[in-house]
């Protein structure tokens, strides 16, 4: 099993807490789908002919792209690779973007899975964050989604957001469960450098709620979700039963897959690989191939593999093996042995058939637990 994952670094307007590779100028579109197509092309051996079981279209903002550059991607993926009849595809989209007519075309190529970029239901909150919809386009996508036959789709929401308070989040979560979806995800709203909101915050123009109000918020999206048949598969992702996403699964799970396009990265187990950040850039190398000047590759050692181990399976359901954390720990290692005991002992893990896994109490403190077992 391996996945595709394609970049369509444009949107409609830049988010201010976004630092995500992207350009609002539309300008280059064209050119990238050719180059994009030829990076499918040139990438073919990068997984050794697994047959692909996940396609996700990511950005940026994907819902911008055309019926005629969409299917141009698709010929070019079934062109050099084995697609899986029973494929999961994932395509990110606006709300503002969906209507029948590009939902009849996603269906006839195939696309099985919506990611609709919501973020809040309050209108005040989507203008601050300078996104591109309402609160009545958004659940308006959702409805129209379902109405044309999609029933795999999951929806974006942000909280920890300034101002924000428990009540309004339980009403946000609310929203949410009525729209009868079946995969929440959920992001804290964390101030990234170089971004609008990371400039708000250094000026002292934007406050911050505090760290424990939004461990209640988050306190109260795992318990209400839960209690309406939700499952907390990792951190940031609920979903119905049998609802996950494969693909963003596969990356957790350590499957191989392929990155296309700008900022785009690669992973086959061997090695990593990550593209150029610059759609000028990439474009200009692929026309000329050189395809090397896009790509950086990097040898995993066996630091490396232990990191990416604890960083991918600390924040799942599915936990840690114990049996593989042996294998994968570095030499001398006794610290590490006494960290995760510790941690047990403290109630922020637990053993399970074998599978260290996090409490609730540990959930809400991830970040520092995965830190304490890196090396």
């Amino acid at each position: 099993m391996s996945g595709i994952y394609i970049h369509i670094p444009y949107c409609h307007k830049a988010c201010n807490y976004c630092n995500f590779h992207f350009s609002t100028s539309l300008k280059s579109i064209d050119s990238m789908i050719d180059a994009l197509c030829k990076e499918l092309a040139f990438k073919k051996d990068y997984l050794e002919g697994d047959i692909i079981e996940t396609i996700y279209f990511g950005g940026g903002t994907p819902s911008i792209l055309n019926q005629k550059q969409l299917e141009l991607l698709f010929l070019s993926i079934h062109e050099s690779y084995v697609v899986s009849d029973n494929a999961e595809i994932t395509i990110e989209a606006n709300p503002e973007d969906i209507n029948e007519a590009l939902l009849g075309s996603w269906n006839n190529m195939g696309i099985n899975r919506l990611s609709i970029g919501i973020q809040s239901f309050q209108d005040h909150y989507l203008q601050w964050m300078n996104r591109n919809h309402s609160s009545g386009e958004a659940i308006n996508s959702v409805y129209l989604a379902q109405k044309n036959g999609f029933k795999n789709i999951s929806i974006d929401l942000i909280y920890g957001l300034p101002n924000l308070s428990l009540e309004q989040w339980k009403e946000e979560i609310n929203t949410a469960i009525n729209l009868n979806v079946t995969h929440i995800s959920t992001y804290c709203l964390t101030i990234e450098e170089r971004t609008a909101l990371g400039k708000l915050v250094e000026k002292g123009t934007v406050q911050l709620i505090s760290e424990d109000e939004v461990e209640k918020q988050m306190l109260h999206l795992m318990n209400t979700l839960g209690s309406v048949g939700f499952e907390q598969y990792e951190i940031s992702n609920f979903c119905k039963p049998g609802f996950e996403s494969k693909h963003n699964s596969s990356y957790w799970k350590h499957t191989s897959y392929i990155g296309i396009g700008p900022g785009a990265h690669s992973y086959n187990k061997k090695n990593r690989q990550h593209n150029i950040a610059n759609n000028a850039l990439y474009i200009k190398n692929i026309r000329a191939d050189n395809f090397d000047l896009n790509t950086t590759t990097e040898e995993l050692s066996e630091t490396d593999r232990y990191n990416e181990y604890i960083l991918t399976r600390i924040r799942t359901k599915w936990g840690i093996n114990a049996m593989e954390l042996n294998k994968l720990l570095p030499t001398n290692s006794d610290a590490l042995i006494s960290t995760v005991n510790t941690l047990c002992a403290n109630e922020f893990l637990y053993l399970q058939d074998n599978f260290y896994k996090l409490t609730q109490k540990g959930r809400l403190l991830a970040d520092e637990i995965t830190l304490k077992l890196m090396v």
